[in-house]
């Protein structure tokens, strides 16, 4: 049986009220071994920090957020990040998608991914940059939704644990 998944946008005071669930998920991907800027350990200081950030950046239109929920509850997010340099106005960076470990698999990420498309081009994008560890599962999820591989850069950040890993930066065109 299917998930009854939800992805909505937040408005600046429903992003603010998210920061728990964001930072449970946060935390749970990073104990999980996700590179997502994050260093073990992974305390709930840090990962509240961060989204209490993010709820900033959508109040102040520098970013989008959007979340997946099963049962109201947040289980998935992705961020659109607007604010670039003035001589980008057509393009911004997707960032930080994240699914709980325990819904995995089932749709969630993908549906996550349609959604930012969707945002992506109600504020008039028309081009979409990410990157990801490289050959890891969000890096498979990405070029089999029709995100288009640039290349790798070894050694580019760190795993939680320490290791260093590749990243690989993708682009999406929106027609």
């Amino acid at each position: 049986m299917g998930l009854n998944v939800t992805v909505r946008r937040l408005d600046a005071a429903a992003s603010a009220a998210a920061v728990p669930a964001l930072s449970r998920i946060l935390i749970d991907c990073v104990d999980g071994g996700a590179s997502v800027s994050f260093m073990l350990p992974m305390t709930e200081e840090k990962a509240t920090r961060f989204w209490t950030t993010v709820a900033e950046g959508v109040a102040s239109g520098e970013r989008v957020l959007l979340v997946a929920e099963v049962g109201g509850e947040i289980v998935g997010t992705v961020q659109l990040v607007l604010a670039l340099p003035e001589n980008q106005p057509h393009r911004a960076d997707v960032a930080k998608m994240l699914v709980h470990r325990s819904v995995r698999r089932r749709g969630i990420a993908q549906r996550l991914m349609e959604a930012v498309d969707t945002a992506a081009r109600q504020e008039g994008k028309t081009l979409l940059v990410l990157d990801a560890v490289t050959d890891g599962d969000a890096a498979r999820l990405y070029a089999r939704v029709g995100w288009k591989r640039v290349g790798d850069i070894p050694n580019f950040a760190l795993m939680p644990d320490g290791a260093p890993c590749s990243t690989t930066y993708f682009y999406k065109p929106l027609d």
